[in-house]
């Protein structure tokens, strides 16, 4: 979906500044950069604006950029991509050279107020001819701000300019009795007091932040505002449930820490009500990695027990009998069945049921899923699904297996050939002998996870990846335990699934 010039924040702010005396700079948010010369005002113009291009960039989203220069000023949106748009622009009035008043009788023989005789005017010299400007020079046009945004608002006078009919001396007098007509009263819905930009809170993290903590106040970094921008779009609430399908042909490919970790970004910060449900066959291992609750019920207790969860008489605290909260990171999780004396498949109705159940006491249903792309429970999954998750580790059979998955969706067309063209990509370093890892076997790992995460670039919405962990590794899987570059990755992971809702 497409930015539109309302939705452009109005921070970090900026401002383009070019000089009529070759100098030009580019303030943001309150830190100068001086711009590159150049032979004119227009190349001043191109310089400062791909430095705007270049803030746009590292902040990954369109901005707001004030312009003010020789010609005029006004307010463009520069994007990452290097579209500019036009908000607004006034351009300077052109300075005219004053030209000499033609000679009239009350110009020729003004009224004097005096008593003391005074001797005739001086003849009246006729007026100069006026200069000719060579035919080079009053062809150049002085390019506006921005290029081929606006056009310029001053119109040259004709060469050679008709004579006027005697009647148009009337014309000034109509004019001016227009003008006393009494003014029309403006509808008080065509105006509003609220134009101010939001305020754009102080740093609070690096040497930034701490010398907003001495007394200093600093505008937050690049980085910090990227943060926030995550933070708000995980934060969010949308009208109606969402679900997330979290899916891999192949085991062992980071799935159910990839919905544990989503399930807790998107619960910690936007407060709504998520649920973890382990949509494998039998025995998936999501319960395995997560905190266990007082019972031992599965999907298929919650299944038996759906007419009366969805009865209107039943209140919302009833759905804790069935799932096992995370007393941390504030989500719920639904098990998949794990009797190991049990040999039941849940089915597509069954997987109807139980979606109809989550959604009903559920803001946001992150489903875990098994290794076959052509079981019942796992096609009906996807028919339920919003935005779908490819996580993958940085192993060749890893991503292959992530590659044939979004193909087989891609070949079924309609829905779920939407969901593979809108997927997003989570591309994990390996955790295969990580501990033994040093030096150039360190580097070769990541180049390896790059290169997996470029390849799958093309085709999805979205590519995130995610550093090795130990915290990820072994063990329940809590979002405390891990390090501030992973936790900042997957917050970056959740906003770019949070993207697609």
């Amino acid at each position: 979906m497409g930015t539109t010039p309302t939705e452009v924040m109005a921070f970090p702010k900026i401002r383009a500044i070019v000089r009529d005396n070759g100098t030009a700079e580019v303030v943001v948010a309150g830190n100068s950069r001086v711009v590159p010369g150049g032979e004119s005002l227009q190349d001043l113009r191109n310089n400062a604006l791909a430095l705007v291009v270049g803030e746009a960039q590292t902040l990954q989203r369109p901005v707001r950029v004030q312009i003010e220069d020789p010609e005029g000023h006004g307010e463009l949106i520069v994007h990452p991509d290097n579209k500019i748009e036009s908000v607004s622009y006034e351009p300077r009035p052109a300075r005219r050279r004053a030209e000499a008043p033609e000679i009239t009788p009350e110009t020729a023989a003004p009224t004097v107020i005096d008593t003391v005789p005074v001797a005739a005017p001086e003849p009246v010299a006729a007026p100069a001819e006026p200069t000719v400007v060579p035919a080079s020079a009053a062809s150049e046009e002085r390019q506006p701000w921005p290029p081929n945004l606006v056009a310029s608002s001053t119109t040259p006078a004709p060469a050679n300019p008709e004579p006027q009919p005697a009647a148009a001396a009337e014309e000034p007098q109509t004019a001016v009795v227009a003008e006393e007509a009494p003014p029309t009263r403006r509808s008080l819905k065509e105006t509003s007091f609220l134009v101010s930009a939001p305020v754009l809170e102080p740093a609070t993290q690096g040497w930034r932040g701490t010398l907003t903590r001495l007394g200093f106040r600093m505008d937050p970094s690049a980085e910090e505002l990227s943060e926030r921008e995550d933070i708000r779009t995980v934060s969010q609430h949308w009208p109606g449930p969402r679900t997330v399908a979290v899916v891999n042909r192949k085991g062992g490919a980071n799935k159910t820490p990839t919905v544990v970790m989503l399930s807790a970004v998107l619960a910690r910060y936007s407060g709504a009500a998520t649920v973890a449900w382990d949509n494998n066959e039998s025995q998936g291992t999501l319960g395995w990695r997560t905190e266990k609750g007082v019972h031992n019920r599965s999907v298929l207790d919650l299944i038996d027990s759906s007419q009366s969860l969805l009865s209107p008489s039943t209140s919302a605290a009833e759905i804790a009998k069935f799932v096992h909260h995370q007393t941390g990171d504030k989500f719920d999780v639904l098990r998949s069945d794990e009797n190991e004396e049990g040999d039941h498949e849940v089915t597509a109705e069954e997987v109807d049921i139980a979606h109809q159940v989550l959604t009903r006491y559920y803001r946001l249903v992150i489903m875990d899923s098994g290794n076959t792309a052509r079981a019942a429970n796992w096609r009906r999954m996807i028919d339920h699904t919003n935005q779908l998750v490819v996580p993958v580790t940085a192993i060749e059979d890893r991503a292959e297996a992530a590659r044939l998955t979004l193909q087989t969706l891609e070949s079924r067309g309609g829905h779920d050939a939407e969901l593979a063209r809108n997927a997003v990509v989570i591309v994990s370093e390996s955790t295969d002998a990580k501990r033994s890892m040093t030096g150039e076997a360190l580097k070769r790992a990541k180049d390896e996870a790059q290169r997996i995460a470029d390849g799958f670039e093309p085709f999805v919405r979205a590519v995130v990846r995610i550093p090795y962990d130990p915290a990820l590794v072994n063990g329940p899987i809590r979002y405390e335990a891990l390090q501030p570059a992973t936790q900042r990755a997957w917050l970056a992971a959740a906003a770019r699934v949070a993207d697609g809702f």
